[in-house]
């Protein structure tokens, strides 16, 4: 845990961090008040900008644990070796941890080129407005915030299920999703990423515990068939495990949106690199990020599948029949869960409120006394939205397969490659103007004439042209495969609430 703090920390630097964040901005504004940057915006402009720089503390250590908490979550790879079997679930496995790292490049790489301390990027908004416009920075700032919004779900949802396993049933199902809605509104009132840090190297090292924990209490325990029957509907029966799986069309692609689930993280990537001391270093924390998930991911899913095959639950280690196997495993997951669900809604509370309070109402800033009221508000209402959507579809499963279609396809995959085209698009189109000058129009020609749209869709050198539309391609076939995926995951919400013993804001748990 403290590998997560630079190790080279003076006493004063360890004071300053719990300084009230009113006075850190104005000792920040004063000592940059001559800071060419900001030369020429408003007095509140250059408050704006000042108070953003106090965020950025965050070191690549830090970074790495982020992204790790972010997008780890090892438990349902092997239900999606379930839906899928072993050839294509380790091909697909591997095909998306690929294409997820590639895309998240993609998103550092947009961030380093349109970066400024005049005009900094903060989130995954900001990218979209320099590529697509205002118009469509709100459509993906709402999607931004129905994503976390749902992901804060879809934890409690989680934590509540293994709440009731612990307790045998008790307290009602509805209850238990209350009782970590209102942990993670406490849990949010921590703001800064820097200061959260820390607390996601826990959910790491909690994560890796209960995995080597629940691979030895597989090995020696049956599969629990009783949570099976009441999750799918099967009765008990030999193991079986498929080379290819034979479930219909739509659970197999569901366990395919699962996997897209399973490294769906960029949404928190801008917000990551837009903290750290040194962004250019976020590469590295991702890769090494990037390399530990994919291992996780492919040998627990792999072990866990061939041990319990059809009988593979959604919440791998709550598979095991021992009562007191499954209550360490639940146990040990509730907290890590919980700082999960908490990261989850400090980004989608922060992209919300940069983009909605304090740009499109210019509310108080978020470093400043009465932004930290209106933020305390905003957590309540965030994570009561959460228990509404966690209560109404009680199966992670399910939630977790839409989710991965609506909102994880599309920040992970379709917006890097198709932000990157847009991109690259302008900045070929630019080749011909003059140079920049303020108050003097320098364009030769304008997006009203095929000129320009010639240059910018096939200008550039050899190189350039190809990955330009080798981003296209992929964006395309990106949103075709999440239109499958949203069709696939509704008929398996359908099914699921056909067969499973759990209703929406009703007692009985799903498993």
């Amino acid at each position: 845990m403290a590998d997560a703090k630079p190790s080279n920390r003076t006493l004063a630097d360890k004071l300053q961090s719990f300084a009230s964040p009113l006075e850190a901005e104005a000792e920040a504004v004063v000592s940059r008040s001559n800071d060419p940057q900001t030369d020429g915006l408003s007095d509140n402009d250059t408050t704006k900008v000042q108070s953003w720089r106090v965020l950025r503390r965050a070191s690549w250590l830090a970074a790495f644990y982020l992204c790790t908490t972010d997008i780890l979550g090892p438990f349902n790879a092997p239900y999606a070796f379930r839906q899928n079997g072993y050839v294509p679930g380790v091909l697909l496995y591997v095909f998306m941890g690929g294409m997820a790292f590639y895309c998240g490049a993609l998103l550092w790489w947009l961030y380093v080129k349109l970066d400024s301390d005049r005009f900094p990027v903060k989130s995954y908004s900001d990218i979209t407005d320099r590529v697509a416009g205002r118009y469509f920075r709100l459509f993906v700032t709402w999607l931004l915030t129905m994503h976390r919004i749902v992901n804060v779900g879809t934890t409690s949802l989680g934590a509540a299920q293994s709440l009731v396993q612990i307790t045998n049933g008790k307290p009602c199902f509805v209850v238990a999703i209350i009782i970590w809605i209102l942990v993670g509104m406490v849990l949010n009132q921590i703001r800064s990423l820097h200061r959260f840090s820390w607390i996601a190297s826990i959910a790491i090292w909690l994560n890796i515990l209960v995995i080597f924990l629940s691979v030895g209490f597989i090995a020696h325990s049956p599969p629990n068939y009783a949570s099976a029957l009441a999750a799918y509907g099967i009765p008990k029966g030999p193991v079986v495990r498929q080379t290819f799986a034979t479930y219909p069309f739509f659970e197999r692609i569901n366990g395919v949106m699962n996997i897209v689930y399973a490294y769906g993280g960029a949404t928190i990537f801008a917000q990551i690199i837009a903290e750290m001391r040194r962004p250019m270093d976020f590469l590295k924390s991702f890769c090494l990020a990037q390399a530990i998930i994919f291992t996780i991911y492919v040998f627990y899913g792999l072990y866990v599948y061939s041990f319990q095959g059809q009988f593979t639950l959604p919440v791998a280690f709550q598979g095991v029949s021992h009562h007191s196997w499954q209550t360490v495993g639940n146990v040990l997951s509730l907290v890590g869960g919980v700082i999960a669900g908490g990261l989850y809604g400090n980004v989608g509370l922060k992209i919300f409120y940069v983009n909605v309070i304090e740009d499109l109402f210019h509310g108080p800033l978020l470093t400043s006394r009465m932004g930290r009221l209106t933020w305390a508000i905003s957590v309540i209402i965030f994570w009561a939205i959460g228990f509404v959507i966690a209560a109404a579809i009680p199966q992670v499963q399910t939630l977790s397969g839409m989710v991965g279609a609506v909102t994880n396809m599309q920040f992970t995959y379709s917006f890097p490659t198709g932000f990157t085209f847009l991109y690259l698009v302008q900045q070929d189109a630019t080749a011909a103007d003059g140079p920049y000058k303020p108050g003097a129009p320098s364009r030769t020609d304008t997006w009203f004439e095929w000129s320009r749209w010639k240059r910018g869709l096939f200008g550039g050198t050899r190189a350039t042209l190809i990955f330009k539309w080798v981003n296209l391609v992929l964006c395309l076939a990106a949103l075709a495969t999440a239109g499958l995926g949203i069709y696939g995951s509704g008929l398996s919400i359908k099914a699921a609430f056909n067969s499973a013993a759990a209703t929406s804001f009703g007692c009985a748990p799903p498993v």
